[in-house]
């Protein structure tokens, strides 16, 4: 190891749009204290929405005054250690989902926070976080069970497409949308029992027109129009579980004046959650396994977007793939 200092990304100001907000800076590498892991990055999630929220200010849970580091999920190399760390080894690959832990070259982190994988490859960021958030998401909040009709919203992208295959393992009939060919085409490989593709079809007529019964559980991560047809296309005793709204992250949410949602929801004894990671932590550890084990065994499969970004000035234009809609998997930075 030979590197002195290393560049990572900051957002040294908020500001309305990602670009704006970040800088480049380069350190000094730092030296593990007694139980860390110093860790070379190899590659690093993108997520495009929770990043442009956070450098507004707009994550209410998050209260940080610029500069502040960024990125979240991370996989990469023990290359040096504290003399108290037991359970690594040098050259050892791990994940890690510390907070600003993602978008840097190199990172020090606790060894408990460090989980040892096989191999430093990207498709374990789809994993974790993002896949862990599909899994607890369904299951404890969408309360899954098996012989049940589940739609997933943007189900092509780096949530959606792993919450697709669980509904699939677990028994269920899946419907996915999506907003081009090749999206589609991915979510047939998949296993969708539907696709739509709204760019050619209208959500709303072919939801109505073919689930006159409805749906029993809806995976939502888009908002806006989308989140409306949802809830008025839930089944009896339905379930929409928030987990995000990308059709706003990149502007200010749309004021809107319509009546209250219970009366939709109250008639139909259905119900509308929100879904954030962080309040379920104690699920963590288990979904986080199992998954490792759906993926080493092949039962599920993971997509990676084809667009290659390439270290760390390459990020804003990363996020900014994401939010456009143009990914077709996990989008991944290489460092």
């Amino acid at each position: 190891m030979n590197a002195r200092t290393y560049k990572k990304l900051i957002a040294k100001q908020l500001n309305q749009d990602f670009k704006s907000a970040v800088e480049i800076v380069e350190i000094p590498l730092p030296v593990p204290a007694g139980n860390q892991l110093l860790i070379q990055n190899k590659f690093a999630g993108i997520n495009g929405g929770f990043d442009t929220l956070i450098c507004r200010g707009d994550v209410p849970y998050v209260n940080l005054i610029p500069p502040f580091d960024l990125g979240v999920e991370a996989v990469g190399e023990v290359v040096a250690m504290g003399e108290n760390v037991k359970d690594f080894q040098i050259g050892d690959a791990v994940v890690t989902t510390a907070r600003g832990g993602g978008y840097r070259e190199y990172q020090v982190i606790d060894a408990n926070l460090a989980v040892r994988v096989r191999q430093a490859t990207p498709e374990l960021l789809t994993l974790m976080p993002t896949g862990v958030s599909a899994l607890v998401a369904l299951e404890q909040v969408g309360e899954m069970k098996s012989n049940e009709v589940v739609l997933v919203t943007a189900a092509a992208g780096g949530t959606g497409h792993i919450a697709v295959q669980l509904a699939k393992l677990a028994g269920n009939y899946v419907i996915g949308t999506c907003s081009s060919e090749a999206k589609a085409e991915l979510l047939k490989e998949l296993g969708c029992d539907r696709v739509i593709n709204y760019r050619t079809e209208d959500l709303n007529q072919v939801l109505k027109q073919e689930y006159p019964n409805g749906i029993n559980v809806i995976f939502d991560c888009v908002g806006k129009q989308v989140f409306d047809t949802c809830v008025e296309n839930l089944a009896i005793r339905g379930r929409l579980v928030v987990i995000g709204f990308i059709s706003e992250y990149a502007k200010t949410p749309e004021q809107i004046t319509q009546p209250r949602i219970y009366h939709q929801l109250l008639w139909k004894a259905a119900s509308v959650r929100g879904f954030l990671m962080s309040n379920y932590q104690e699920y963590m550890t288990e979904a986080r396994d199992r998954l490792f084990n759906l993926f080493y065994s092949g039962k599920l499969k993971v997509a990676i977007d084809q667009t290659q970004f390439n270290g760390i000035e390459s990020i804003p234009a990363a996020v900014e793939h994401l939010l456009s809609g143009k990914n077709c998997g996990k989008v991944v930075v290489r460092f």
